[in-house]
């Protein structure tokens, strides 16, 4: 049944009426977001220094410093992510002591001295951080010089929150020996030393005191002095203030050796000292020494040059290296898969790559090596090793490339399948596998053999080969469309054949 246009309208007016006056239409609200403590607010923190040294005052106008940046947070809470999240700086403040350029990751606008950077949506929880400015010195300026700079940071969701930083000039830079002489075949538990030194190079004087920082690795300082905080129980770095103020043109070293062991397992070992004209204490060094204190005495001044000193260590700990060889066992014409490569016996690890050394495999005599594939993330390759330029030569294995990074098993056995065709009979044929890296002390295992074991070929060979039997296909056919021409000719021929007389 058709229902007229007319009567079709009544009908939906009348159905609209009714359910309007049984149930009102409701507008729903946005939904707000909730914080943790029942704000409803998202909220925004600052986590910019108090304080920040922006150059040495004998650089003057040649200091470039763009290491100030501004990391906004987003606290923690029900309230969802902020939006828009931008902070305006304003460095105004540094006239006269630093120059202020646009700086930031691209997302910083403004030539000063107002710049304003974009940090996007940041999530809950989560923050962001961008430089706002690349400060540039000024000459003349003397050590302790000063101004402030203030940024606020605000989202579309966020009440706005403000800070300030005090921007100072440092004072004079302190320069190191640089590189000490290396110390090697330091046994583990056995203490060393060496005496940090430095040279006020400027013509400023350190008027605040000096202060050291010494971080090691691999070793562990054994002494504890009383001017010296550590940030644990194990003493991988200490930091030193010391109330000399060294004048220009002078030079100290301490009046005691730091004294460093080697720790455990570790093959090697280094050990790094800066010195600097502003002492203040990193917070998480918290921890003093007991001992005596560690004073500074004159020294002459020559040598020191660099920024800070350095100390190379490589301790009698080994990292063992085996050969894993295998035998080529087949029969002549086969390609066979041969397990080669290194196990690492320890008892120190190998952690830099272009450390981890290589092994080199010779095959034995009347054998080609086709390919050693390998995968490396979605792909690979045929060939794993480098491969010799003239037959019979060495397959060179770099352990630490990528193409040995999905097979490589630091602290186990790194090892690869060689595909190898076995060409010809060789009576005692051996091939050789020799491993190498340079904490392996042990070069008497360093070498294995790689024997041949080849059976003669199978008479009926040919046939277990592709291209045997594609020859062989081709000579049935042909001997198949031999005997068709054959007996279409004979039958052509029987129906030629002239009829008998009687």
């Amino acid at each position: 049944m058709r229902l007229a246009p007319a009567l079709v309208t009544a009908l939906v007016t009348a159905l609209v009426a009714a359910v309007m006056t049984v149930a009102p239409v409701m507008t729903v609200a946005p939904a707000e977001a909730v914080a943790a403590d029942g704000s409803g607010e998202v909220a925004l923190r600052l986590e910019a220094p108090a304080t920040f040294v922006m150059y040495n005052a004998e650089e003057g106008a040649g200091a470039s410093n763009s290491e100030f940046v501004v990391p906004v947070a987003v606290e923690a809470s029900d309230g969802g992510p902020a939006r828009r999240v931008r902070v305006v700086v304003d460095a105004s403040g540094l006239a006269g002591v630093a120059r202020a350029v646009k700086g930031g990751y691209g997302n910083c606008t403004g030539g000063g001295p107002v710049f304003t950077c974009v940090y996007g949506d940041l999530q809950n929880g989560d923050g962001e951080s961008n430089a706002p400015f690349t400060l540039h010195g000024v000459d003349g300026v003397e050590p302790g010089a000063s101004g402030t700079v203030t940024y606020t940071a605000s989202a579309d969701n966020a009440p706005s929150v403000t800070g300030t930083t005090r921007m100072t000039v440092g004072g004079p830079a302190l320069h190191g020996p640089g590189a000490h002489p290396g110390v090697s075949g330091l046994r583990t538990g056995k203490p060393a030393a060496v005496t940090p030194g430095f040279a006020n190079n400027s013509r400023f004087p350190a008027a605040l005191g000096v202060a050291l920082k010494v971080d090691v690795e691999g070793l562990a300082l054994a002494t504890r002095y009383s001017n010296c905080y550590y940030p644990g129980p194990l003493p991988a770095s200490a930091w030193c203030v010391f109330p000399t103020k060294a004048a220009a043109g002078t030079a100290y070293r301490t009046s005691a050796p730091l004294v460093y062991t080697a720790l455990p397992q570790k093959l090697t070992g280094s050990l790094v000292y800066t010195w600097s004209s502003a002492p203040q204490k990193p917070a998480d060094y918290t921890v003093r020494g007991t001992g005596a204190a560690l004073t500074l005495v004159g020294t002459a001044v020559k040598g020191f040059e660099s920024g800070d000193g350095t100390l190379g260590v490589t301790t009698t700990v080994q990292a063992d290296y085996r050969p894993v060889t295998a035998t080529v066992r087949g029969r002549v014409g086969d390609t066979v898969k041969v397990r080669l490569g290194v196990r690492d016996l320890g008892p120190g690890r190998i952690l830099g790559d272009e450390s981890l050394g290589r092994f080199e495999v010779v095959p034995p005599e009347g054998t080609t090596v086709t390919s050693i594939p390998f995968t490396f993330e979605d792909g690979g390759g045929k060939w794993a090793c480098e491969r010799p330029g003239t037959p019979g030569g060495t397959f060179v294995c770099e352990i630490g490339g990528e193409r040995f990074l999905e097979a490589r098993h630091e602290g186990g056995t790194t090892s690869l399948d060689f595909h190898v065709r076995i060409d010809r009979q060789v009576p005692g044929a051996r091939g050789t596998i020799r491993t190498y890296n340079p904490y392996d002390r042990t070069p008497g295992n360093d070498v294995a053999a790689i024997p041949l074991e080849a059976s003669p070929a199978l008479p009926y060979r040919p046939l277990r080969e592709p291209g045997a039997w594609v020859a062989v296909g081709a000579g049935v056919l042909a001997v198949v469309a031999a005997v068709t021409v054959y007996r279409r000719r004979r039958r052509a021929a029987k129906g030629r054949r002239p009829a008998v007389s009687s």
